[in-house]
């Protein structure tokens, strides 16, 4: 049964779709078969896979409003092992469009049970923000993962976020954990980034990855080939480090045993 990673914080900018598209292919390419499902209106983990999103017929926002069914709308091996429920800018009228609807927070969960067994994980890239599409997200997964950016404002919005999962926890889904936290941006360089991440390991209680996500210029370029990091420069610095992230991730969950 695919173990389901939500990876979220309502604070932009911090490496979440670097995230969410590294960490996939990593996995990919550690032999797991992975789903990927894009729920950020901004379609950028959609287009980090190479996908052209404006010009797809089915879409993650048709899966929402019933108009197609869960194999419907994934797009198989976008790369070897990776799979993907695309997004584009419909999916900002969500919200609207399901006013009214019952049990609108489990949307997602109901139509992953469908499909979670084909797959080792199912990585889902929330928007920056807590909105109903996030809740799908964290109502869905099994964990959440926060990119946190070294810096200053690290800690900001983190407490909102670990508020919001632990209301997700007791209301909607109590098997939700948090999968931990993973530092992007990570600049050696700087006494800063040094003491970003001693502040947040000396203030959470939250699982801290080892692995820290550099600050990589071929990182930043990768997107716009359409290409994750390991395949645009398999021997960068990005890509070593998600690769590091991805063992750790996997090691997680054959420590933590079976999954619902």
């Amino acid at each position: 049964m695919g173990r389901i990673i939500a990876i979220a914080n309502q604070k932009g900018g911090v490496g979440k779709t670097t995230t969410a598209i590294n960490l996939s292919a990593a996995l990919a390419a550690k032999g797991k078969k992975v789903l990927v499902i894009d729920t950020d209106p901004q379609g950028n983990t959609t287009s980090g896979f190479g996908v052209e999103k404006n010009d797809l017929e089915n879409t993650i926002y048709e899966l929402f409003l019933s108009e197609c069914s869960i194999n419907e709308c994934i797009l198989k091996d976008v790369i070897p092992n990776v799979s993907i429920i695309p997004s584009n800018v419909n999916l900002a009228a969500t919200e609207i469009e399901l006013i009214g609807v019952d049990k609108k927070e489990f949307i997602l969960k109901n139509e992953i049970d469908w499909v979670k067994d084909k797959f080792d994980f199912i990585m889902i890239d929330c928007p920056p923000s807590l909105n109903l599409l996030t809740i799908n997200a964290m109502t869905t997964a099994d964990s959440v993962l926060v990119p946190i950016q070294c810096e200053y404002y690290a800690l900001e919005g983190l407490s909102q976020l670990i508020h919001t999962v632990n209301l997700v926890k007791e209301r909607l889904n109590p098997e939700l954990d948090m999968e931990g936290v993973v530092f992007t941006m990570y600049d050696s360089r700087t006494n800063l980034s040094m003491q970003v991440v001693e502040n947040v390991k000396s203030h959470l209680k939250q699982n801290v990855y080892k692995t820290l996500i550099p600050r990589n210029i071929r990182l930043a370029e990768a997107p716009s080939y359409g290409m994750p990091i390991n395949m645009y420069d398999p021997k960068s610095a990005g890509a070593e480090a998600y690769m590091l992230l991805a063992e750790e991730v996997i090691s997680a969950k054959a420590m933590s045993g079976m999954y619902r």
